[in-house]
């Protein structure tokens, strides 16, 4: 029997001792590349009414706002809303909830429901898409962008991180695209579309020469299903 409640406390504990730049709001090529590539995977356009599950410190929620969606943010951690808010007054909506029990007020209000580097954490792929598919409103999208868990790079960084535990982290594992369509399918979402990209770590990515060469090696690679970075997406009928 899962220990819903005990998986959430050590998720919660797990992400307040790691606040560090990374979860933060960044003006970076790597972190705008992310949000291009969700929003372009999942056909979003300034406007849109999006819930992004799993926001944490604002990392993507803020770039969001700033680009003109209407964002609105969902975490099981309060503290990191908490320093989102911080982080900036005219923050967008915020919620603290868990996702396999949204608040009844956000059910079918969304054309999109996305999540950047959040599946993975979650411990029931099955009632977590349940919730996250009840946000959507019908004709709506449900895309995230997770690890890719074919890319062994990802355990070594477990492995060597300080702070990074596989407890945490493990997940990634579970990050395989039929793993992930057998639960949201069970929630009633249909269309699996699986797309993969990436290259180089943000060190790299950042400076315009790192960011071309990654293009030209994304589209000439070719072990293409290890690319570091996985985009899921469904709709919602």
């Amino acid at each position: 029997m899962i220990d819903y409640e005990r998986h959430n406390t050590r998720q919660r504990a797990y992400f307040e001792a790691r606040s560090k730049a990374t979860m933060r709001p960044q003006d970076t090529p790597y972190v705008h590349r992310h949000l291009d590539e969700v929003l372009t995977f999942a056909n979003l356009r300034p406007g849109a009414r999006i819930i992004e599950v799993g926001c944490g410190e604002g990392r993507y929620t803020l770039p969001l706002a700033a680009r003109g969606f209407a964002v609105e943010g969902l975490d099981l951690a309060p503290i990191l809303l908490e320093r989102l808010a911080a982080a900036d007054p005219y923050h967008p909506p915020l919620h603290a909830g868990d996702v396999m029990a949204p608040p009844t007020e956000l059910e079918g209000r969304f054309e999109a429901a996305i999540g950047f580097f959040t599946l993975h954490h979650l411990h029931d792929l099955d009632a977590c898409f349940a919730g996250i598919a009840r946000l959507v409103r019908p004709g709506g999208v449900v895309a995230f962008l997770e690890p890719n868990p074919f890319n062994p790079l990802y355990y070594v960084q477990i492995g060597l991180t300080p702070g990074m535990t596989w407890e945490g982290d493990g997940g990634i594992v579970r990050m395989r695209p039929r793993v992930l369509d057998r639960a949201a399918r069970a929630a009633g979402l249909e269309g699996l579309a699986v797309r993969r990209f990436g290259f180089f770590p943000p060190f790299v990515a950042n400076r315009p020469r790192g960011a071309r060469i990654e293009r030209v090696l994304e589209r000439g690679f070719a072990w293409r299903s290890a690319l570091p970075f996985t985009l899921v997406r469904w709709e919602r009928p």
